[in-house]
């Protein structure tokens, strides 16, 4: 029975990883229009590049806090 818990636990981790890959684009398409609208509000036209290395920096950014513990700042102890 240990072999089928471990090709199930092997299952499930695979899945996790193409479901958070799946919101990690998402969230990179949404940003990537946020700053696209964002720069034409304040009534600049970037060139495509830059609006995609700025996405990039503020998804990435968005992605490692969301992932970063942050017990040690919130004073609670385990």
């Amino acid at each position: 029975m240990g072999f089928l818990d471990s090709f199930g636990a092997l299952v499930s981790s695979i899945i996790a990883s193409i479901v958070l890959l799946v919101f990690a684009i998402a969230s990179f398409f949404v940003t990537v229009f946020i700053v696209q609208v964002g720069a034409g509000l304040a009534g600049y036209s970037p060139a495509g590049d830059f609006v995609v290395l700025s996405a990039a920096i503020l998804a990435t950014g968005a992605i490692v806090a969301g992932a970063t513990p942050m017990t040690s700042l919130s004073g609670v102890a385990e």
